[in-house]
């Protein structure tokens, strides 16, 4: 769902690569992931690069506001571009369904569980989950991988 509530058919991503991206807004980390994103994504939307930003306050209730804060927050602040979902749980019995898919294609250090905000996952055009980096990982440390997930010239 979006930051409005309103489903969101993530079938309309096939055949683009995709960042995914668990985001929070009072985290140390949050304007160094949202500048580097926002600089990504103005670099290789073009080229079929889509991020998805998934607000979530599940890590010490660092995303305290609804949906649309967290949305008018990136827009606002950072000038994404790209879409920020609803805000949603990356762990436990409430996890998003496609936060289940990408954990059970990628775990991570010690298991499937998100350990922070801003771990990210990139996803070849089919679909795939080629990736899994976490938090400490820069969006920019990740660019050669995102090039060569969209066969741009290195």
């Amino acid at each position: 769902m979006d930051y409005k509530n309103q489903d969101v058919d993530l079938s309309m991503y096939k055949g683009k690569a995709l960042l995914v991206v668990n985001v929070a807004s009072k985290c140390g980390l949050t304007d160094s992931n949202y500048t580097q994103l926002t600089d990504l994504y103005n670099k290789y939307k073009d080229q079929g690069l889509g991020i998805l930003a998934f607000p979530c306050n599940q890590f010490l209730s660092q995303e305290p506001g609804t949906s649309q804060d967290a949305q008018e927050f990136a827009c606002t602040r950072y000038k994404a571009e790209y879409p920020i979902f609803q805000k949603v749980h990356v762990n436990g019995p409430k996890t998003e369904p496609v936060y289940k898919f990408l954990k059970t294609n990628k775990s991570g250090f010690l298991g499937n569980r998100i350990k922070w905000n801003f771990t990210k996952f990139l996803v070849d055009k089919d679909g795939h989950v080629l990736a899994r980096y976490g938090p400490s990982t820069t969006p920019l440390a990740i660019e050669a991988d995102i090039k060569k997930t969209l066969g741009v010239d290195m």
